[in-house]
C-alpha cells in the first residue's frame, strides 16, 4: 500500500519540490495552493499520484472543510506538511503588510496543525511537518512580523512535539527550519543561498529520518548556534 501525504502551499518553490520528491518515492500526494493552473501543471506530470485542491490558508473555514475532504479521500494520511508563508519587508510598519503575514504564517498555520495533530491522535500515528525558518530565532527591524510569525510556528511546533511525546503516541513532529533557499520569497542574492533543489534534498532526508528540528541547509545549524548567543546590540547592526 502507498504512502499518503498532503503539502499545503506546494505551488511553487519548496511545497511543489517536495511533493514532487515524494511522488518519486511512491507517495500519493495530496497538493494544495491558491493558484490552480499551477496545480494542475503539476498534477499533469502524474495524475495517478497527485490530488489537487485549490485553498487559501486564510480561510479557515475553507481550511477545515478541504481538510476533511482530502483526508477523507485518501483514508488514510502518512504525512502532512504545511509549507504556506508570506515575507515580506515593511519598513514603516504598514498594517496591510503585517496582516497578511499573521494571517497565514501564525493563524492559519495554526488550523492546519491542529486539524491534522487531531486527525493523527485519532488515526493513531502520523507525521507533521511546518516549514518554519532560521528567522524565528531572533528579531528583525526590517521584517518584525515575518521574524516573529517564525519563532511562533518554532515554538508552537514544539509544544506539539512535546504534546505527542508526553501521550506516547505514534505522532510525530519536524520542524524545518531553512535559511535562505532561492525561492521568491528570498529577498535578493544573500548569504549562504541554496538551490531549492539542494534544500528540498536536505528538508527530505530530515523527514524520513523524523527529526524533530533541522537547520537548512546543514550550515545553518553552526549560525543558528551563533546567532541565539549574539547580544542584542551586535545583532541590531546585522539584522
Amino acid at each position: 500500500m502507498s504512502k499518503k501525504a498532503i503539502v499545503f502551499g506546494a505551488t511553487s518553490g519548496i511545497g511543489k519540490a517536495l511533493a514532487q520528491l515524494m511522488v518519486k518515492d511512491g507517495y500519493t500526494v495530496a497538493i494544495t495552493g491558491r493558484r490552480k493552473d499551477k496545480l494542475l501543471e503539476i498534477q499533469a506530470a502524474n495524475p495517478k499520484q497527485y490530488i489537487i485542491k485549490k485553498h487559501d490558508v486564510t480561510k479557515l473555514e475553507d481550511s477545515e472543510k478541504v481538510f476533511n475532504e482530502l483526508t477523507q479521500e485518501l483514508g488514510t494520511v502518512d504525512l502532512i506538511v504545511y509549507s504556506s508563508g508570506v515575507a515580506e519587508p515593511n519598513y514603516n510598519l504598514e498594517w496591510n503588510k503585517e496582516l497578511p503575514t499573521l494571517n497565514v504564517n501564525v493563524i492559519g498555520a495554526v488550523k492546519i496543525y491542529g486539524l491534522a495533530y487531531n486527525f493523527f491522535h485519532q488515526q493513531g500515528y502520523g507525521h507533521l511537518v511546518g516549514i518554519s525558518s532560521v528567522a524565528g530565532l531572533r528579531g528583525n527591524r526590517h521584517t518584525p512580523a515575518y521574524f516573529a510569525s517564525k519563532a511562533f510556528q518554532n515554538n508552537y511546533l514544539e509544544s506539539l512535539w512535546m504534546k505527542a511525546k508526553r501521550s506516547k503516541s505514534k505522532i510525530h513532529i519536524t520542524d524545518i527550519a531553512p535559511g535562505f533557499v532561492d525561492t521568491k520569497m528570498a529577498l535578493g542574492d544573500t548569504f549562504g543561498m541554496a538551490s531549492v533543489d539542494k534544500a528540498t534534498q536536505q528538508i527530505y532526508s530530515a523527514i524520513q529520518r523524523k527529526k524533530k528540528k533541522a537547520y537548512v541547509t546543514k550550515r545553518w545549524g553552526l549560525v543558528a548556534f551563533v546567532m541565539k548567543r549574539l547580544p542584542a546590540k551586535l545583532l541590531m547592526k546585522l539584522a
